[in-house]
């Protein structure tokens, strides 16, 4: 019987069936808010959006007419100024990863393996600092740096201007911490021991980070790629300060929705990042890197 009950803070004591109830009781109160806000807000937004991608607007007044239409689907589907937009954003998103990616392994491995206790904060606290910047204040910073009167161009004599490649670079530097973190965390969990007894082995350096290193790594890279191409993906705000005349996605999507007054057709728009990052997070999940994070 006594391991069948249990004693309350008054001496008392219930069935274990009845303090499980009572803990199940308190932890679905603990996540009906959160799961609440993540239907109400989150999902509720979603479906609005796709909901409101079948409506169409007024030739005359120009506003929304809640009526079913699937010519706003057909013309993000068709039209050629849409689709190398979407080429041009999805090739970006990726480039901005990769050049991540190739910045921060290196990096997290000296943080994480190679520097002192003292040097290692110096640099986690370098990483993210940037984070605390302002957006805004970041991405002009990069325009004044790139604009053809600026430091870059009277120290080096060359600068690449406004364009995809100021785009390209602005955007790694803006993410590179949402790399750096992950990666730094997925070396910081390799053993030592274990790069040690795989040189003790035999293997080289080469062989000992291809078939060591990289596959307990590979997790954390998948997870900072995630947030680099989802960010670079759906961003529109470093593209109108340094990109030039480059359109991508998120400014043809914020034109049509303020500057055409076109909702629905900036709401069709929005479905192809959507997709494009949830084809992402599937194949990152077919290589089963987001099952080890």
């Amino acid at each position: 019987m006594a391991a069948d009950q249990g004693v309350t803070r008054t001496g008392a004591t219930l069935p274990t069936s009845s303090i499980s109830l009572r803990r199940r009781i308190s932890l679905a109160l603990l996540l009906v808010p959160p799961m609440a806000w993540l239907v109400v807000a989150y999902l509720g937004s979603l479906a609005v959006l796709l909901v409101s991608a079948f409506w169409t607007t007024s030739a005359f007044t120009g506003a929304v007419v809640h009526t079913f239409t699937t010519e706003n689907i057909e013309r993000v589907l068709t039209d050629e100024v849409f689709r190398v937009a979407t080429l041009r954003t999805v090739s970006v998103a990726l480039v901005v990863t990769v050049i991540c990616a190739v910045l921060a392994v290196p990096l997290a491995f000296y943080m994480a393996k190679v520097a002192s206790p003292r040097v290692r904060l110096a640099l986690v606290v370098a990483v993210t600092t940037p984070l605390w910047a302002s957006y805004l204040v970041k991405a002009y910073a990069w325009r004044m740096l790139l604009s053809p009167e600026g430091p870059l161009a009277r120290t080096t004599g060359y600068t690449p201007g406004y364009g995809l490649t100021a785009t390209i670079v602005t955007l790694a530097y803006l993410w590179l911490p949402y790399m750096v973190i992950p990666v730094f965390a997925a070396f910081e969990r390799v053993p030592d021991a274990l790069i040690d007894a795989s040189s003790d082995l035999g293997a080289s350096d080469m062989s000992t980070v291809r078939m060591v290193i990289a596959p307990l790594v590979f997790p954390g890279i998948a997870a900072g790629s995630i947030f680099t191409f989802s960010l670079s993906l759906g961003d529109y705000i470093a593209v109108t300060i340094v990109g030039g005349k480059t359109q991508m996605l998120g400014n043809i999507i914020y034109g049509q929705l303020v500057t055409a007054n076109n909702q629905p057709l900036a709401a069709a728009l929005s479905i192809i990042p959507l997709v494009a990052i949830v084809a992402y997070l599937l194949a990152m999940r077919r290589t089963g890197a987001l099952e080890n994070v």
